[in-house]
């Protein structure tokens, strides 16, 4: 009896805005102290797209580089799945403009994926499963969104803007899908009303009953359905709506600082929302060799969590250099704004009429 394939990651993508601004910058316009926001959340600037970018431009890129990294024509995409909680249109999907831009028209299903923060690993999920039960020869899944915070809220320090992007194939895996587990319930600590320009959350309500149990919940399953502890992973990533609270769950769950410091991105991003964890693993793979298992759990407010175990294989040799790599967006040719272009750019500032 031929041996199954293994249904995995063939090809991954990031996207990073050029344009940031300082947590001194954000802080000297409200009276608020930078440094205890750095300490606090450990975070130093954030990305800030531009006025021409949105989740759509940003999520073709990424698939883009995803693409070329997996050495596929995109007519054979059966599936597009773009996962934000800021889609530019209330009424017109994003996934089927992402899926014309890369050429994978018009064959194909898409779907926008709304989870709060982890709409993205729900369009990984989502294509994963649809791969691997052979309904699709490839299926594409992407988390993007751009920075969404009231004036003056913490928010405002740490939504940040990215994209992240992952092809789902049977061949030439670069990392396998070993496991997958998910975690949910009815926890509101974070919500966005119709028609609200700005999200509310909880304050630290979003942190132990939100954050950490559904985080540690989701990884208590996956450590049980795959049998492994931590030390038998070499990375982890989680979700990171701040610099703390990856390293807190991390640490909870027994991993030592060397496994989770490849994943984090947060103490120069910024929190990318959907593509937090997505962007984390982009980062991984693009230093991970084969052999190297990587544990990963996504967090989405309201709230829930997926939990992926990835085995890296041979094919990822060579990948990495096929497009650009996740850190050198993060520190390279950034140009900062100071506050009034950065509130002018995100549309924080109201004109009547």
């Amino acid at each position: 009896m031929p041996k199954e394939p293994k249904v995995g990651i063939i090809g991954y993508g990031s996207y990073i805005p050029r344009y940031r601004i300082k947590l001194e910058e954000i802080a000297k316009v409200w009276g608020a102290d930078a440094v205890a926001y750095k300490r606090g959340l450990m975070l130093y600037e954030k990305s800030v797209p531009a006025p021409d970018q949105d989740v759509i431009t940003m999520s073709v890129e990424a698939a883009r580089r995803a693409i070329v990294r997996a050495g596929i024509n995109p007519i054979d995409i059966g599936a597009v799945y773009v996962g934000s909680e800021s889609h530019p249109y209330a009424v017109k999907p994003t996934g089927t403009t992402v899926a014309e831009a890369i050429g994978a028209t018009p064959a194909i299903h898409c779907a926008d994926m709304e989870f709060a923060c982890k709409a993205g690993s729900e369009g990984m999920f989502v294509s994963y499963g649809l791969v691997k039960a052979g309904l699709i020869k490839y299926g594409l899944g992407i988390g993007a969104d751009t920075s969404q915070g009231a004036p003056g809220d913490a928010l405002e320090y740490s939504a940040s803007a990215g994209a992240a992007a992952f092809l789902f194939g049977a061949k030439n895996v670069l990392a396998t899908v070993d496991y997958t587990t998910s975690f949910m319930t009815d926890t509101p600590d974070f919500w966005r009303r119709e028609n609200a320009h700005y999200p509310s959350h909880g304050g630290r309500f979003t942190g132990d009953p939100a954050y950490f149990r559904t985080s540690l919940g989701c990884a208590k399953m996956l450590f049980e359905a795959s049998g492994m502890k931590p030390q038998d992973f070499r990375f982890c990533v989680f979700h990171q709506p701040n610099g703390k609270f990856p390293c807190r769950v991390a640490e909870m769950c027994g991993f030592t600082k060397k496994q989770y410091e490849t994943g984090l991105l947060t103490p120069w991003l910024g929190n990318t929302y959907s593509g937090a964890s997505p962007m984390g693993l982009t980062a991984i793979l693009d230093v991970a060799k084969p052999g190297d298992k990587i544990f990963m759990v996504s967090y989405g407010s309201g709230a829930g969590s997926d939990g992926f175990v990835y085995t890296v294989t041979d094919a990822i040799k060579g990948k990495a250099k096929l497009a650009p790599q996740t850190h050198p967006q993060l520190h390279e040719n950034k140009f900062y704004l100071d506050y009034g272009t950065y509130a002018k750019f995100r549309g924080k500032i109201r004109t009547a009429g």
